[in-house]
């Protein structure tokens, strides 16, 4: 039984992934213009060392979820390779949905931690709330995320580097509930 949902969650997410990343086709300057556009992610990009950008994680879930997506890491706003998200989770969970994410590097130290291959975050507790695209992530290992609903949101999550990185997540789309425990596994490919 616990093999059978595992399988359904993954094949799900893999499918939502697909289906909404041949939908996007990988759209990254405007997942980046999207999150320029926002006032609390703005300042980032001036300051920060790199960022990983994934226009599109599918993410679906039935007590145990799995998500998908693929990335693009940059240093000094320069391509230097491929990324890719996996993501699994076990909780209380039931819907799919599309977000958009950044990854911000302080430091080098944080962009090497990164691009080192097989780099994770902690397990952490979500609380999702589709309204808005208001999300809401605590990491035990001390990593945040921003919130924001688009460019236009007046109101923005307060986020600062933890680590040497931060987070932020954009909705895109989809209803899902979830109170789980997870975490992200990111690869690197170098150009």
């Amino acid at each position: 039984m616990y093999k059978k949902a595992i399988g359904l969650a993954c094949s799900l997410a893999i499918t939502a992934g697909v289906f909404i990343a041949a939908a996007q086709a990988d759209d990254y300057a405007h997942t980046i213009a999207v999150f320029k556009a926002s006032p609390a992610v703005a300042s980032f990009f001036d300051n920060a060392y790199g960022y990983a950008v994934f226009p599109t994680i599918g993410k679906a879930g039935f007590i145990v979820g799995g998500a998908y997506g693929k990335g693009q890491v940059y240093r000094e706003a320069k391509l230097t390779g491929r990324s890719k998200v996996f993501e699994g989770s076990f909780g209380l969970q039931l819907g799919g949905k599309a977000f958009r994410q950044i990854i911000f590097f302080q430091d080098q130290r944080a962009y090497d931690d990164f691009t080192s291959g097989g780099f994770e975050f902690d397990a952490t507790a979500q609380a999702v709330i589709i309204t808005a695209g208001a999300q809401a992530q605590a990491g035990t290992g001390g990593s945040t995320a921003g919130a924001t609903a688009g460019p236009k949101t007046a109101a923005q999550a307060e986020t600062e580097y933890r680590n040497g990185m931060a987070v932020f997540i954009h909705s895109v789309g989809g209803l899902m509930g979830e109170l789980s425990v997870g975490g992200q596994k990111f690869s690197f490919e170098p150009l």
